[in-house]
């Protein structure tokens, strides 16, 4: 009798366990991505939305330098946490696996979320599908991408952190593309003493010299570089070339006509944010100003005239040595020490 019994009730308790198949994978931790009241929330698409598990594998894919084909060039090597994600140097074009000048200077990473399209014409509409861009580009990482699934694969670290991530699907070239740009969404800039005032509205914060170089900067250049984000996302000449006939590596020196075709964006480039932009020259899509006197040269003597032009160019920008002393000192307070989350 007990071994009828004993068997019946291995047999009810088997009808209540899942098959392995059945049962469904741990759901990953929510992440919380902390941006001001002043920023709004932060879009993320709902079918990456960030987590903790992702932001975490994200984080290490772009400190590796797997992603590249000589094993020695990381999304950090361009990109360095220490100065916003950008590559302060002259020789910035010659970091990538191939060594070739390249033709556009490492742009920032940080607000990447409230972009509404990214390289410096906008050639790719949202983050995830940016990543490959610079992975598989022959004078960047030059990574071909079965071949770097294939090695993630044999990885155990990265076959655990995968799973954690994304516990339905094994790993792939979207899912890396996917984790890469959750934690670049995660790169917030919002710890500068303009965002101090951000917060409070009390101006005393600022010296005198950068109070007025505030109000410089509201008067000429806040027209583009919008509050808070200090940029519009939008895309503008602004007046550095006046032949744009140029057609060569794919119309890269013809700006957003490039992605659009369209006539009326030639000479066309995102604005870049005015957050961190004493860490971040050279400056302009194609890092041709090595120093912040170049640019305001630029804007006061050197606009070329094309059929382009953003309109609020015609006439230059007329700023006294004053205007200049004052509006650095602004710029002084739009430095963010805490870009990266711990």
């Amino acid at each position: 009798m007990v071994k009828y019994l004993i068997i019946l009730l291995f047999l009810l308790v088997s009808c209540n366990e899942k098959p392995a198949e059945m049962v469904t994978p741990k759901v990953t931790e929510t992440f919380q991505i902390k941006v001001p009241d002043y920023y709004g929330n932060l879009p993320q698409p709902s079918f990456n939305s960030a987590t903790k598990d992702g932001v975490a594998l994200g984080r290490k894919l772009f400190f590796d330098p797997i992603l590249s084909s000589n094993n020695k060039v990381s999304c950090a090597t361009c990109h360095i946490p220490d100065v916003a994600f950008a590559e302060p140097s002259t020789i910035f074009s010659t970091k990538g696996v191939s060594q070739k000048m390249l033709h556009r200077h490492t742009p920032t990473l940080f607000n990447l979320a409230w972009h509404n399209g990214f390289f410096w014409d906008g050639g790719a509409v949202d983050l995830e599908s940016q990543a490959f861009g610079p992975i598989t580009h022959p004078d960047e990482q030059n990574k071909n991408l079965i071949t770097l699934v294939q090695q993630l694969k044999t990885i155990p670290d990265y076959v655990m952190l995968f799973k954690k991530a994304f516990p339905k699907d094994t790993i792939s070239s979207q899912k890396i593309a996917y984790a890469l740009s959750q934690f670049q969404r995660s790169l917030i800039s919002s710890s500068t003493l303009y965002d101090s005032f951000l917060k409070t509205k009390d101006s005393s914060i600022f010296s005198i010299q950068e109070k007025q170089g505030y109000k410089i900067f509201k008067i000429h250049c806040e027209t583009c570089h919008k509050e808070p984000f200090l940029t519009d996302f939008e895309y503008h000449n602004n007046g550095l070339d006046a032949d744009f006939s140029d057609d060569s590596f794919e119309g890269t020196f013809q700006g957003r006509y490039r992605v659009t075709l369209l006539e009326a964006d030639k000479g066309k480039y995102k604005t870049p944010s005015l957050r961190n932009i004493n860490l971040t020259a050279p400056y302009m899509h194609d890092g041709r100003f090595g120093h912040l006197d170049s640019v305001f040269n630029h804007y006061q003597n050197n606009i070329k005239n094309s059929q382009t032009l953003d309109i609020r160019l015609k006439n230059k920008i007329k700023l006294t040595d004053d205007d200049i002393k004052n509006i650095k000192a602004f710029f002084n307070t739009l430095t963010d020490s805490k870009i990266m989350i711990e």
